[in-house]
């Protein structure tokens, strides 16, 4: 059997290239619901409703928040991560196509690299 020329050879990794990455989870799998066991908004919090504030502070602690004695504040606290931390999740693939500049624009920016 002949060898192929080094640019007859293809090579596929079979990953989705519909999205761009920021974590490692994000590679292997994860679609944020680990975290809060959950990826939609309404249903976490349905969630939060249900703790009682002992519980509700307990998880903020474990969210990375600093808990603290009132619950509406704490709630819309926990919701404001909930959504940044969902959001690293939905980011489109090629966001720097999104701008278009100028030429003089592109040599500016492109000094460092």
């Amino acid at each position: 059997m002949p060898k192929k020329k080094l640019q007859e050879l293809s090579q596929t990794h079979g990953k989705l290239e519909d999205t761009q990455y920021k974590t490692l989870d994000q590679i292997w799998g994860d679609d944020g619901s680990s975290r809060y066991k959950t990826s939609n908004l309404q249903d976490y919090l349905n969630y939060l409703s249900e703790l009682n504030k002992s519980d509700l502070q307990d998880h903020a602690k474990k969210i990375g928040l600093i808990p603290i004695d009132n619950r509406e504040t704490l709630t819309k606290r926990l919701e404001a991560e909930f959504r940044k931390y969902m959001s690293m999740f939905k980011l489109p693939k090629n966001s720097e196509n999104l701008v278009n500049l100028d030429k003089k624009s592109k040599d500016v920016l492109s000094e460092g690299k």
